[in-house]
C-alpha cells in the first residue's frame, strides 16, 4: 500500500472520529468502528517491510489525531485568546491541538514497538493500556485537557453510557477502543478465512458492542429519579463577557441578575444559581460583608425565607507572607495576595462560603508546574504577574446551607473531572450546581460540547444538575442525563425546576477513576518490556 493510501486512510478516521463527536446528533456509534481504517493503514506499514517503519507508524497515526483533535476543538483558540490576548493564545493552543494529538500518537507507537516483541493480544493489551494511561495523564498533570477523552465521546449518545455510574468515562474509553479492535481484527478475518471462521470474529465484536447497550438501555428506561424535591432557579444573564468587567457597573449587573431570579422565584425558592464571575468585584473575602453589593444581595436574598445564593465572584484573600505557592507579593502594602476564580455562597444568616476554582486552564489560568517555575517569580513579578496566575484550592469541598443541603460548586472547566465531582459527592453533595460563562468562545461547538458533558457527570454520580451560563447555555440535568430545560445562546432569560436532592453513593462515586489507575500500572509493565526485550535481543 502506497503511503498516499495510508495518510488517506488516516484521514478517514479522522473523520469518522469527528463525525461522531459531539455535538454531531445520532453519529455517536460511529465511534465504535472509527479507528478501523487508522488500523488497516497501520497493519499495512507494518507488513509493507520499508525503512523506518516506526517513523511512519508515528506519523500516519499523528495525522489522524492532530486532525481529530484540531477540528473537534478549533473553538479553544477564542477562549484562550480572550483570557491573554493573540500572543499568548497561538503557543497555548497548542496544548489542545498538538499534546493531546501527539500523547494518542505515542499511545499507538508503543503499541507497535511492543508488538514487536510480544503476541497480538498482548500488544493490544497494551494499546488499550497506553491510551487510556495517556488519557488519565491529560486528566492529572498541570498541561491537563482531558476534553477528548474517547470515554466523553458517549455524551452524543447518553442513553447508551449509564454504566458510567459504575465505570465512569474511562469504562467508555475502554469500550469504544475494544470495539474498534475486534472491529478490526473482524475485518481481516472477512478478508482471509472462509466458512464458520470467518463470522466468529464478527459475532464476538458484535456481542461486545451490543450487551453493554442492551445493559446501559434498561438501565435508561428502569432509572427513577431518587431524593427529596428542591425549588431552584438558574439565571443566565446575558452579559457580554468583553465589557462586563470594564463598561457595565456592577451595581446594574447586579440589578439584572436579581431582577431576572424574582421574575420566577417562588416563596419556597430554595436555591439561586448565578453564573462564573456573575459580580465583578475584586473582593476581599475576609471583608465581604461590607461591600455595598453583598449588602444588596442580602436584602434579595431577605424576600426568600429558605433562600440561598452561589454565585460566581473574582475574590481576593491577603496574607502577611506568602502561605500558597500561587501568592503574589504588593510592593505597596509589603504583603502578599491570591485572586480566585470563585463559587461564593450567601444565605439569611451571616454564613458566607467560598469555594476557588481548582482545575485551571493551563496557560491561560495557570502557569503549569509553578513548583518547577518557582524561580521566576521575580521575573513575571517585574512583568505585572506571576509564574503560578490564578489561586487554586488543593481538595475538592461541598457548600452546606443552613438548611442541611449540600452543592457540588463547579466552575467552568472543572465539569470534566468526574473523579473531583465524585469526591464532593462523597462528602455529601445533593446535587451539582454548574457556573460557567462560554461566552469566550463565541457560537461554536465548545458551548455545546461543554453542556454535553456534564450530563456524563449527572450518570456517574446519580445526581440532579443546575448549571448556570453567563452566555447560555443554562439547563437542568436530571439523574440519567437527560436534559430537562434549557435555554438557548446568547438570550437574557432564567430557568426554573424541581430538582431532587439525592443521598445515593454510585460504586463510582465510591471507587472513582479505579480503571484507570489499574490500566497505568498495566501500561507501565508492559512499556519495560520493549526496552528489556530490545537488550535481550543485542
Amino acid at each position: 500500500m502506497k503511503s498516499k493510501q495510508t495518510y488517506l486512510l488516516a484521514l478517514l478516521s479522522a473523520f469518522l472520529l469527528w463525525l461522531a463527536w459531539p455535538p454531531m446528533p445520532f453519529t455517536t456509534p460511529l465511534l465504535l468502528i472509527a479507528l478501523v481504517p487508522l488500523f488497516i493503514a497501520l497493519e499495512n506499514i507494518s507488513n509493507s517491510g520499508i525503512k523506518k517503519t516506526g517513523k511512519r507508524i508515528f506519523l500516519t497515526a499523528g495525522l489522524t489525531f492532530l486532525v481529530w483533535n484540531t477540528a473537534s476543538t478549533y473553538w479553544v483558540y477564542n477562549a484562550i485568546k480572550a483570557y491573554n490576548g493573540t500572543f499568548v493564545a497561538i503557543p497555548v493552543s497548542l496544548i489542545p491541538y498538538g499534546l493531546g494529538a501527539l500523547l494518542m500518537t505515542f499511545a499507538f507507537w508503543l503499541h507497535y514497538r511492543l508488538g514487536r516483541y510480544t503476541n497480538q493480544k498482548i500488544a493490544y493489551l497494551g494499546l488499550i493500556s497506553f491510551y487510556i494511561a495517556l488519557e488519565y495523564l491529560q486528566q492529572t498533570w498541570d498541561l491537563a485537557f482531558p476534553w477528548m477523552t474517547l470515554g466523553n465521546g458517549l455524551a452524543g449518545m447518553h442513553q447508551l453510557a449509564q454504566w458510567y455510574d459504575h465505570t465512569g468515562i474511562y469504562g467508555g474509553s475502554f469500550w469504544i477502543l475494544l470495539s474498534n479492535i475486534l472491529a478490526f481484527e473482524a475485518y481481516k478475518k472477512f478478508k482471509s478465512q472462509t466458512g464458520y471462521l470467518k463470522y466468529r470474529a464478527a459475532g464476538t465484536w458484535a456481542l461486545v458492542v451490543i450487551v453493554p447497550i442492551g445493559i446501559s438501555l434498561t438501565k435508561y428506561f428502569m432509572a427513577e429519579q431518587q431524593g427529596a424535591p428542591s425549588n431552584v432557579v438558574v439565571v443566565q444573564p446575558n452579559i457580554d463577557p468583553y465589557k462586563k468587567l470594564d463598561d457595565i457597573p456592577p451595581a446594574e449587573q447586579i440589578k439584572i441578575l436579581t431582577h431576572l431570579s424574582d421574575s420566577l422565584a417562588q416563596p419556597n425558592t430554595e436555591y439561586f444559581i448565578w453564573p462564573e464571575t456573575a459580580l465583578p468585584l475584586y473582593a476581599d473575602e475576609d471583608k465581604i460583608r461590607t461591600y455595598p453589593e453583598i449588602i444588596a444581595l442580602q436584602s434579595f436574598l431577605n424576600k426568600y425565607k429558605n433562600g440561598t445564593l452561589i454565585t460566581g465572584i473574582e475574590s481576593i484573600k491577603i496574607y502577611p507572607d506568602k502561605r500558597t505557592l500561587s501568592a503574589k507579593y504588593d510592593e505597596r502594602s509589603g504583603q502578599y495576595w491570591d485572586n480566585f476564580n470563585a463559587a461564593m455562597q450567601l444565605e439569611n444568616s451571616a454564613n458566607v462560603q467560598f469555594y476557588h476554582k481548582s482545575k485551571l486552564v493551563p496557560g491561560a489560568e495557570k502557569m503549569p508546574f509553578p513548583k518547577v517555575f518557582s524561580f521566576m517569580d521575580a521575573v513575571f513579578s517585574e512583568l505585572g504577574g506571576s509564574v503560578s496566575g490564578w489561586g487554586w484550592q488543593e481538595k475538592p469541598s461541598v457548600l452546606y446551607a443552613q438548611s442541611g443541603i449540600g452543592a457540588a460548586p463547579v466552575v467552568c472547566y472543572e465539569s470534566l473531572w468526574g473523579d473531583w465531582i465524585g469526591q464532593q459527592v462523597k462528602d455529601g453533595a445533593q446535587f451539582i450546581a454548574i457556573i460557567t460563562n462560554d461566552g469566550w468562545w463565541g457560537n461554536t461547538s465548545g458551548k455545546d460540547q461543554h453542556e454535553m458533558y456534564a450530563k456524563l457527570r449527572a450518570i456517574e454520580t446519580h445526581r440532579d444538575i443546575a448549571r448556570s451560563a453567563n452566555t447560555g447555555i443554562s439547563c437542568f440535568i436530571n439523574q440519567r442525563g437527560d436534559i430537562t430545560q434549557s435555554t438557548n445562546w446568547w438570550t437574557r432569560t432564567a430557568l426554573k425546576s424541581e430538582i431532587n436532592l439525592n443521598d445515593e453513593i454510585t460504586f463510582y462515586v465510591k471507587s472513582g477513576d479505579i480503571i484507570a489507575k489499574l490500566l497505568c500500572v498495566i501500561a507501565v509493565i508492559l512499556a519495560l518490556i520493549i526496552p528489556y526485550k530490545k537488550w535481550i535481543k543485542k
